[in-house]
């Protein structure tokens, strides 16, 4: 049996002061970029200059495994702005530049990556720009057409595609680039239909919305986030809707986080007179991410931290919490248990009874949020006081313990695990999904598993660590490569 996160055994302290086992930097960073929209702040305040320091730490030892990170952020769990800054770090690190054009390449998906890795470069490193980079960008501005192009130049952002073709110094290279390019500098892009374009022009109107609808204008996330409106207007063809929603080839593009769809659901509850037909198509929509992930045998505990750290949003533009992303993961990684036990804690636990047979959103729903301190070791204490053998907890949180009568601050969590090893089962395994990344953890050596990351893709390195064939670090690692 392979045993992770083992490289670490020093004591330090975390954000809320209670004892915390530090985390080597591959670790640590991972942690705090696949649960980061880059620059927002935290409860536990601005963590940006954290994650900055700890990848030009790594930078210095392991480039190739930052330019991973970048790849996997994007790409895999579809995290766009913190990408954009690995991607600047890279290229302003002397020991990384190799990997500039790799990186670009694969992050720019939508033609506004380009724009908004200039733009973060310039705003944390200024003029002069690599020459890998104008490189790279100028190169991604010609794989897109004049129409994609125009769809994301409009607006009053600080760099448009015009600065980028000017900074980079790009020279087209097919006819096509070059009436591209000239249209680009010229100020003579035409305008995109979007659907903002129509809205702007005709207003929130129901005829709007059927137009948008009956000419397919409207591309998956437009449809998931503005639900409520376009239920509000009540177009003849919302059925169209509702069918594109729950297409499972539709839901797989889409690449949308999970809790896109539970913010999606909260704000169509509000809607007078709902019916089931939309709430059950977001729940369809939902169930396809977990359809195909390995199931898990034996018995499970999954603990859910709602405390009140975890009560904090997870963006200035957003109204979804921590503790939501928590409570939706756990619904999640109930559906490919086995037999589970659901808790929910703070400084008191307690159990979430639901049937596996529940929607996912409306399950997750269910769960209790208290607020409240940290005690992480309650789901422990109590594993250890049930009488059937446990195979595993898997615990969602931001691991700040800051509460509870468990040796004050003098000690981790881990001797509880110890313990339990020793009397009731030496294979058992703690699967600690960190939400937050504040760059500590609890649990350390045998079984013992840290994940990190907001995305339903973060479970599979569950069977994958308990199986001896790898763990999130290690798949980054080899992230591209043939062995992975």
């Amino acid at each position: 049996m392979s045993k992770f996160n083992q490289t670490n055994t020093i004591k330090t302290q975390n954000k809320s002061g209670h004892v915390a086992y530090s985390m080597a930097d591959k670790d640590k960073l991972v942690t705090q970029v696949l649960t980061s929209f880059f620059g927002e702040e935290k409860y536990y305040g601005d963590t940006t200059n954290d994650l900055i320091k700890t990848a030009t730490a790594v930078l210095g030892g392991a480039p190739k495994f930052v330019a991973n990170l970048a790849r996997y952020a994007r790409k895999e769990i579809h995290l766009r702005s913190v990408s954009h800054a690995l991607t600047a770090l890279i290229a302003n690190n002397v020991n990384s530049k190799e990997f500039i054009k790799e990186v670009v390449a694969d992050i720019v998906e939508r033609p506004d990556d380009i724009t908004e890795i200039l733009a973060c470069y310039l705003t944390m490193f200024g003029k002069p720009i690599p020459n890998g980079l104008k490189k790279a960008l100028g190169a991604a501005v010609g794989k897109f057409s004049t129409y994609q192009i125009s769809k994301y130049n409009g607006g009053n952002k600080t760099v448009k595609f015009k600065d980028v073709l000017k900074l980079t110094h790009t020279k087209p290279q097919t006819k096509e680039q070059e009436e591209l390019f000239n249209a680009i500098i010229n100020d003579a892009l035409p305008t995109a239909e979007r659907w903002e374009t129509e809205l702007s022009a005709n207003g929130n109107t129901k005829e709007s919305w059927e137009k948008l609808i009956a000419e397919d204008k409207l591309g998956y996330m437009a449809m998931l986030r503005n639900l409520r409106n376009i239920i509000n207007a009540a177009p003849e063809n919302i059925d169209k809707v509702y069918t594109k929603l729950a297409d499972k080839a539709q839901v797989l593009k889409s690449k949308q986080l999970p809790f896109r769809f539970f913010s999606a659901y909260n704000e169509i509850v509000k809607v007078p007179g709902i019916t089931n037909k939309v709430l059950d198509t977001l729940e369809t929509a939902l169930e396809y991410s977990v359809d195909n992930m390995p199931k898990i045998k034996g018995r499970t505990v999954i603990a859910v931290d709602t405390s009140g750290s975890m009560g904090h949003a997870i963006s200035g533009k957003s109204a979804i919490k921590c503790c939501d992303i928590a409570r939706l993961l756990g619904v999640l990684a109930s559906k490919i248990c086995e037999e589970y036990i659901v808790y929910t804690f703070d400084t008191d636990i307690w159990q979430a009874t639901f049937s596996s047979k529940n929607g996912i959103i409306n399950s997750a729903l269910s769960i209790p949020v208290q607020g409240g301190g940290t005690d992480l070791t309650l789901p422990l204490r109590k594993i250890l006081n049930l009488p059937d053998k446990v195979d595993r907890l898997i615990l969602l949180s931001d691991n700040e313990i800051n509460s509870g009568w468990y040796g004050g601050y003098q000690r981790t969590c881990q001797p509880l695990a110890d313990e339990y090893r020793k009397n009731k089962n030496p294979d058992f395994w703690v699967h600690a999904i960190d939400l937050q990344g504040y760059g500590t953890q609890q649990f350390i050596g045998k079984n013992t598993n840290i994940i990190a990351g907001w995305s339903e893709k973060v479970l599979e390195f569950i069977s994958l660590a308990e199986d001896g064939i790898g763990n999130q670090v290690k798949r980054i690692e080899n992230y591209g490569s043939k062995s992975e």
